[in-house]
């Protein structure tokens, strides 16, 4: 059931108590791919997760702004602190547990929210009416072949595969012009705290070798991998350990 589309008699009737809330960013992917790339993803990965899955799960709206200040130099991006993504993540969740959906999948698709969202499920699971865990598509798919990068190989061949959403006149720039690894290394640490230091164009990685086929079987990896969390989380026994004597 996808909550935009359901009326809340619909809701009501609903017999599930597990609900997917996909989460993502607004921010540059380059010359060449949407700023809307990380939640439009994590969107398509959670319906068609959902899909796949064999019980009854609720599919809430998108959460499309994330933590991205990263990328603040390049126009089009939104971002919010930390504390307030987490705070939104949070009170939706709430909101879905005030109406029985307690069991809860964030499906995120920005790297940037990986750290909050890791923490923020947390907090709700130990100390609200619900448990939460976060699930971060290309974490579950990887690939020996090609690196994550930003706005690369990755996304571009995801997006490729969902539809016409690629500029594909720009990517042989996007793939001249962008960095090899993210951020400036050095003792094991990363001295920029904004990609606008390391790439003129916002691009890590070669979105060139992101093909429709490559995105195809990552698609269908995440979805997969998705489909199988959602049966861990039904079935787990999510009451909390007692304390130690």
């Amino acid at each position: 059931m996808y909550l935009p589309e359901a009326t809340w008699s619909e809701v009501a009737d609903c017999g599930t108590d597990l609900a997917v809330v996909p989460v993502g960013a607004t921010e540059q992917h380059g010359p060449h791919a949407p700023l809307g790339t990380d939640f439009l993803i994590a969107e398509a990965v959670a319906a068609e997760g959902s899909e796949r899955f064999s019980g009854e799960v609720v599919r809430a709206p998108t959460i499309p702004v994330g933590v991205s200040e990263e990328h603040r130099q390049f126009p089009g991006t939104l971002w919010l602190s930390p504390d307030t993504f987490r705070e939104v993540v949070r009170e939706t969740v709430a909101g879905l547990a005030a109406h029985g959906f307690d069991r809860v999948v964030l499906v995120n698709g920005h790297g940037g929210n990986v750290s909050a969202l890791r923490e923020v499920a947390g907090t709700i699971t130990r100390h609200d009416a619900a448990y939460a865990v976060s699930f971060t598509w290309f974490d579950a798919v990887g690939d020996d072949e090609i690196e994550m990068g930003h706005a690369g190989a990755f996304e571009t061949a995801v997006l490729r595969y969902l539809g016409d959403l690629v500029r594909e006149g720009s990517v042989e720039e996007a793939s001249d012009a962008g960095a090899k690894r993210w951020g400036e290394w050095v003792s094991g640490t990363n001295l920029a705290h904004d990609s606008a230091e390391f790439t003129d164009n916002g691009v890590v990685g070669d979105p060139a070798e992101g093909t429709e086929e490559r995105g195809a079987r990552l698609f269908d990896r995440a979805t997969d991998r998705l489909a199988d969390l959602l049966e861990a989380v039904e079935r787990r026994d999510v009451s909390r350990p007692a304390r130690r004597e």
